[in-house]
């Protein structure tokens, strides 16, 4: 009876777009939200009164998991880039467990000594994303396709936050060392049975590999030939990319803190509230671009809501300092800018920039490239932060780290853009004057 439903809905998958569509959009959400419940709730605790080293004890915690996960993006690099369709089910699994067991050790060792489990506890995590976007991109439906991974960063941080603060209230014995493990535990086995749904999604149709382009492992030579060709343009937008963790990583893990500043009457609520909105937005944008058919024309369109994301976070943030825009209003349209930005680097640009230029390679490659340097930029401005400005606010540096996102990524996407479409136009005269001969 399972071989034959199994059998049933493969068959469905397989020839319903609509199904297809919805299957891959709610597994894919639902796994990168689980993901999220063994990394971020953490950080909805203040730790307060406890220190190390002369630094607040949860600044300590999320620069150990923050390092841990910025090196697994640098391992992602190869492991994602190199990985095969038929390892990635028990990857992904063995990924989280291995943090849950993390987070158990943090809970079971005492303070001082237990910041280094969120270290392994990141050091998993940081390859969740890359395995799971791997069964999407490549299709022409990727950017509708991806909407369920694209949202759920979105969302998912300030959703489990505001669970675990309510979780707190009704259970206050629980304390801040245990509920970390206590988030993970709860949705450890919704995560099992999405990931099952994730390995009943079909792969790219003949249709999508003529669309999109085949995306296969990719070998040493392959990396070298890639990086020989368009190195400038994808350092340019690595490092634009760089910039927007930076500034949403910094936002989301010092929400709490932020929200203090500018409100100290805030409620739980307003978490879940701002990111349901900004994953809206992400939504709806990004998801129109899968009527795109042109990889020429999806690809400046996607430049083009990056340069918008951009705008908004450097604009917003100048209205907030001029006392034109209240504090809701300001971490609202900051998160929809950088999510937007963010979201159409990390999903579509290089999707659409592999099929536009039909390069032998994966997504999953120049985003693990773009995010081992965020991070790394991301743990810096933290350190700085804690050692060296410390007498500055938690509104101060997210609003002079925001202006200098804004104006460094602009100039950044401009560069990365002016140099392909060179690229393109002497490509495409050098195949004129090939004819001619």
């Amino acid at each position: 009876m399972y071989t034959i439903l199994i059998g049933k809905l493969k068959s469905g998958l397989e020839n319903s777009k609509g199904l297809l569509i919805l299957w891959t959009i709610f597994s894919s959400f639902g796994v990168y939200f689980c993901m999220y419940s063994f990394r971020k709730p953490f950080s909805a605790g203040v730790y307060e009164g406890l220190t190390l080293w002369g630094v607040g004890y949860k600044a300590i915690l999320i620069i150990s998991q923050l390092a841990g996960y910025t090196l697994s993006k640098f391992i992602g690099i190869k492991v994602i880039s190199e990985l095969k369709k038929g390892h990635r089910l028990a990857l992904i699994i063995g990924l989280i467990l291995l943090a849950h067991l993390a987070l158990l050790l943090f809970a079971v060792n005492p303070f001082p000594y237990n910041f280094i489990f969120l270290f392994v506890n990141g050091l998993p995590l940081g390859m969740v994303y890359g395995v799971v976007f791997s069964f999407v991109e490549g299709r022409r439906l990727t950017e509708l396709l991806a909407m369920g991974l694209s949202v759920s960063v979105v969302v998912a941080s300030g959703i489990l936050k505001t669970i675990y603060l309510n979780l707190s209230d009704y259970f206050p014995e629980v304390g801040e060392f245990w509920m970390p493990f206590l988030m993970g535990s709860i949705f450890l086995p919704m995560f099992l049975i999405f990931v099952w749904m994730l390995g009943m999604i079909p792969g790219p149709t003949e249709a999508d590999i003529k669309s999109r382009t085949l995306r296969v492992p990719m070998t040493r030579r392959d990396k070298y030939e890639v990086l020989a060709r368009f190195g400038f343009p994808i350092m340019c937008l690595v490092l634009c990319y760089s910039g927007l963790v930076v500034v949403r990583d910094f936002r989301d893990n010092f929400t709490v803190e932020i929200w203090n500043e500018i409100d100290a009457a805030w409620e739980n609520g307003v978490l879940a509230q701002t990111e349901l909105i900004c994953g809206l937005v992400v939504f709806v944008i990004i998801g129109l671009l899968v009527f795109v058919k042109s990889n020429l024309l999806g690809f400046r369109l996607c430049n083009l809501i990056v340069l918008v994301g951009l705008v908004l976070c450097g604009f917003s943030t100048y209205l907030f300092e001029i006392g034109w825009m209240n504090g809701f209003y300001w971490m609202l349209f900051l998160g929809v800018g950088a999510f937007l930005s963010y979201t159409a680097l990390q999903t579509v640009v290089f999707e659409r920039f592999i099929a536009l230029f039909r390069l032998k390679a994966n997504a999953g490659y120049f985003i693990y490239l773009c995010e081992s340097l965020g991070y790394l930029g991301s743990g810096v401005l933290l350190l700085f932060k804690e050692f060296y400005f410390q007498e500055l606010s938690w509104v101060s540096v997210l609003t002079q780290f925001a202006y200098l996102q804004a104006g460094g990524g602009l100039a950044l996407l401009i560069l990365a853009n002016s140099y392909l479409e060179w690229h393109r136009i002497r490509r495409k005269r050098e195949r004129l004057v090939f004819n001619q001969a």
